[in-house]
Parts: structure tokens; sequence; C-alpha cells
């Protein structure tokens, strides 16, 4: 299973927007082959010292994928790449 993580903080619209990519992508595959965590940097200090600059940030399996803008084809390929490993 592929662990993708969003690293977002409320009130930002960039992040909405990535939650919305994810879920469409996601949506897509079949059941099980991706586990989605949201982590808030406002919940974690270390998060927020590391990502504050940068969200929203998308981890797959614990690797940068993107920060800022998120394509819903990039990832889409990531995802796939992965499931082919």
């Amino acid at each position: 299973m592929t662990a993708l993580t969003l690293i977002s903080k409320p009130d930002c619209h960039l992040c909405d927007v990535a939650r919305e990519i994810v879920d469409t992508v996601v949506a897509d595959l079949p059941e099980g082959q991706v586990e989605v965590r949201e982590l808030s940097i406002a919940d974690d200090a270390e998060l927020y010292s590391t990502w504050w600059e940068k969200i929203p940030v998308v981890l797959i399996d614990g690797d940068l994928h993107a920060h800022w803008r998120l394509s819903a084809d990039r990832l889409r390929a990531a995802l796939a790449e992965k499931d082919r490993a």
C-alpha cells in the first residue's frame, strides 16, 4: 500500500485545491491501494518549522512529491509508478 500524506493548514485555499485533487485521483484507484492522511502544520511544531512556507505539501511514502501546486496528472503518474514497483 502506498502512503500519501497531505500537509496543510486551516484556511488555506491551495490546501483545499490539493485536497480535492488527492480525493479525485485516489477515488479513481482500486480501494486500498493508497492510504491518505492529512496533517496540519497548525497541530505540529516540527511540521510547521519544516514546511510552513511550502504548504500544501504532498509526500508519497515519505518522499516529497509536490508543494504549493499539485498536478492531478503528475500525482496519477507517480501513484501508478509506485503500484508497478
